[in-house]
């Protein structure tokens, strides 16, 4: 998918995105279609990567490059196989009253999705409105280019949010995060949805996410995303 903000760099049989400016540090991805990475491809890669200051890090689908997955283990890589997953648009449930989408990023989307992936899975936990609100009094705004969804609850304030990115006519949802004191309420799941909505009222024919864990994939398939696949996401095993 093309990455607006990036610059790109073909390495063999790798393909490296550089963000050009200040913002998401991309990743490494088989040259596509037809790319065969081997164990030696990937070593070079991070080498380049740690050369430059970014972080060492490769993402592709395994049932399309089957091989990188021994390949990046083979270089020394932790991979994440992550459930990837689509939407059925009519098994979307019924919009949350307390979600809403925006086109404008506020501060709390940054702010409870480091509180939400600093401890992830399902499980409820402790950060929640007071962690919050102490990380927002020195939180810095940032542009943005996608939408965004937060649910806000009356007298809680923002508890879960998330982003949708498009290209063309495909939507990626992604950062979705509850503060872990507000987990298994529904509202990770009831954002998700909202952007997914959102989506298709935009004209977007495919909706997609990646899921955590087996765990996460569970929440999204109540909301009508079926796996399709397997994203695997590399870093470096010391990151």
């Amino acid at each position: 998918m093309p990455r607006p903000g990036s610059r790109v760099e073909e390495h063999g049989e790798l393909t490296l995105f550089l963000q050009a400016g200040d913002g998401y540090p991309y990743y490494a991805r088989p040259r596509f279609p037809g790319g065969r990475p081997t164990t030696a491809d990937v070593v070079a890669m991070r080498e380049h990567q740690r050369s430059l200051g970014v972080p060492e890090a490769l993402e592709w689908v395994h049932e399309t490059t089957p091989g990188l997955l021994e390949a990046a283990r083979e270089a020394g890589m932790d991979v994440l196989e992550a459930p990837l997953m689509v939407l059925d648009p009519d098994q979307l449930p019924e919009p949350h009253p307390h979600v809403r989408v925006l086109d404008t990023r506020p501060v709390e989307v940054s702010v409870v999705a480091m509180l939400a992936f600093s401890s992830p899975g399902t499980a409820v936990g402790e950060a929640g409105a007071a962690e919050r609100d102490a990380a927002l009094a020195t939180a810095t705004p940032m542009s943005t280019r996608h939408r965004h969804a937060v649910a806000d609850l009356p007298g809680e304030g923002v508890l879960a949010v998330g982003t949708a990115q498009r290209a063309g006519d495909v939507v990626e949802v992604v950062g979705i995060g509850t503060l872990p004191a507000a987990r298994r309420r529904g509202l990770g799941g009831a954002v998700t949805a909202a952007l997914a909505r959102d989506a298709l009222d935009r004209g977007a024919t495919l909706v997609f996410l990646s899921a955590g864990s087996e765990e996460i994939a569970r929440v999204y398939e109540r909301i009508g995303f079926r796996r399709i696949g397997t994203a695997c996401i590399a870093s470096a095993e010391d990151a």
